[in-house]
């Protein structure tokens, strides 16, 4: 006859605390991954806004521009940044002007216009409806590009303007990037050219 041993449930408890990481003192556990979805693809909190971006099936023209524009090394690295990143349909709706900034004897311009969507820092979406509730309705924000974009609250969306009338709303915020946080924007926003 053959005996069976049961581990009592304690020892299993036991165990099961043993396997558990460690973190070494004074060391804060790691933040779990978030994901968003952008298209039915995965976007992750751990991954740079050059990753996120590229991953999007939605912002092929936007991954485009920041090659052609020399922004690939800064969008990358560890400075936070918010982008307010433009759709592909956002720079279909303007075809000329896209296809004039996309020339590369325009690049400072496009570079430009691409600044004139990123905001220094990390803001959510409370963040900014926070920052338009205490401007009294809106808030005015200066942009990499040195520029002011104007955003104010619209039936719980944020509507965000810039020069030329050009204007857009953020339609799906707070994808969490390694450097920053990202908002799509179904618009695109024009600083003052020369």
């Amino acid at each position: 006859m053959h005996r069976k041993y049961l581990a009592s449930p304690l020892l299993v408890v036991a165990l099961a605390i043993a396997a558990l990481p460690q973190n070494a003192a004074g060391q804060e556990a790691p933040a779990a991954v978030q994901t968003s979805e952008i298209g039915g693809k995965k976007l992750y909190s751990t991954w740079n806004i050059v990753q996120n971006v590229t991953a999007s099936p939605r912002h092929k023209t936007l991954v485009k521009a920041i090659s052609a524009a020399g922004l690939v090394d800064e969008l990358s690295g560890a400075e936070p940044f918010t982008i307010l990143a433009p759709t592909d349909k956002a720079f279909a709706a303007v075809p000329k002007m896209t296809s004039w900034l996309m020339m590369p004897a325009n690049q400072t311009a496009l570079k430009k216009v691409l600044d004139f969507h990123i905001l220094a820092g990390r803001l959510d979406a409370n963040d900014l409806f926070t920052k338009i509730k205490s401007g009294g309705g809106k808030a005015q924000l200066t942009t990499v590009a040195g520029e002011t974009l104007t955003l104010t609250e619209t039936r719980g969306n944020i509507k965000v303007a810039g020069t030329q009338g050009s204007l857009g709303f953020i339609t799906q915020p707070d994808i969490a990037m390694s450097n920053g946080m990202m908002h799509v924007l179904n618009g695109l926003l024009m600083p003052t050219l020369p």
